[in-house]
């Protein structure tokens, strides 16, 4: 059978089955979709390819997930370290923003985040930052794959002036690449403490309608949830159930302040917990409690290192 490609490593680590090392095996591909996983001899006699990689010193892995970024902030590393998160954000990080994010930024930002992440072995990569179109453009352009966060966001930024504008942009975005084989979308309001109500109930309904995730930093810091609960009487995750966001449909980055009561709402709404244990080390302000959460069946995925300024 003449197929596209037959890439041949030394060894090969498949997803399943689990925990099993393969020697001398080798990867189909035809129609940019793999075909076949086999012994290496029975690649060659089984089929034709256009294309060959004998890799005979490498291990082939499955291409890692991203699960949070901010890509086009690979530009703004090392400004401003050692500060709590809502001095390191007023003073410094959104003043930044403010004078230097344009299309272009994005664009080179996002390139320069590609490129540190494939080199990584990151394939796919779920961001949350503004211009969306064009970070989902940039990643396309590299064969990568990406969730492309729909920013809401209660205050102007160079991406939108007011709440009508960014749920319009972003509905824009969406029907631009609903069909790409490439890209999807998800919403992604920033944060508890920089959306109000009406957005959050808005995107709970909107998010079912197009079947799309939510996207969302919560519980990040010891200030968040005290601010939570002098300005709505709860802590953010009981604020969020309220206004109908507590989904299997919600990403909810850090999740280092949590008691009995966060994790039970987690469990009760199959919520997604995305660790970020650099950005945790970064502010000291807290770390999320991995163990607990797995145990008590919560899916947790992990945030690598590669190409994000950690928020």
């Amino acid at each position: 059978m003449n197929v596209d490609l037959i890439i041949s490593g030394r060894w090969l680590i498949p997803v399943e089955p689990e925990a099993q090392v393969l020697e001398n095996h080798s990867i189909v591909v035809n129609d940019e979709r793999i075909l076949d996983i086999l012994p290496t001899e029975d690649a060659i006699n089984k089929y034709h390819p256009a294309r060959q990689h004998d890799l005979n010193s490498h291990v082939l892995i499955p291409g890692l997930i991203n699960t949070h970024t901010h890509a086009a902030m690979s530009l703004l590393k090392g400004l401003a370290d050692d500060l709590p998160l809502m001095d390191w954000l007023n003073n410094h990080i959104w003043p930044a923003e403010s004078r230097h994010v344009n299309q272009q930024f994005i664009a080179d930002g996002t390139r320069l985040a590609v490129a540190e992440m494939l080199r990584g072995g990151i394939t796919c990569f779920n961001d949350m930052y503004f211009f969306p179109d064009v970070t989902a453009e940039v990643a396309a352009s590299a064969g990568m794959r990406v969730c492309v966060g729909l920013i809401v966001i209660d205050f102007p930024t160079a991406w939108a002036n007011d709440s009508q504008e960014y749920f319009n942009k972003g509905q824009q975005v969406h029907d631009q690449f609903r069909h790409h084989p490439l890209i999807n979308t998800a919403f992604a309001p920033h944060a508890p403490y920089t959306v109000s109500d009406q957005p959050f109930e808005k995107i709970a309904v909107l998010a079912e309608e197009l079947d799309i995730p939510i996207h969302l930093h919560v519980h990040e810091t010891e200030f968040e949830i005290r601010q939570s609960q002098e300005d709505h009487g709860m802590p953010p995750l009981k604020r969020l159930e309220s206004l109908g966001v507590l989904s299997q449909r919600l990403l909810a980055v850090h999740m280092t302040q949590l008691d009995a009561s966060d994790i039970e709402l987690v469990q009760k709404y199959n919520v997604n917990v995305l660790h970020c244990p650099e950005s945790n080390l970064k502010l000291a302000a807290g770390f999320c409690p991995t163990n607990t959460l797995l145990k008590n069946g919560i899916n947790v995925a992990l945030i690598p290192f590669f190409s994000r300024v950690f928020v």
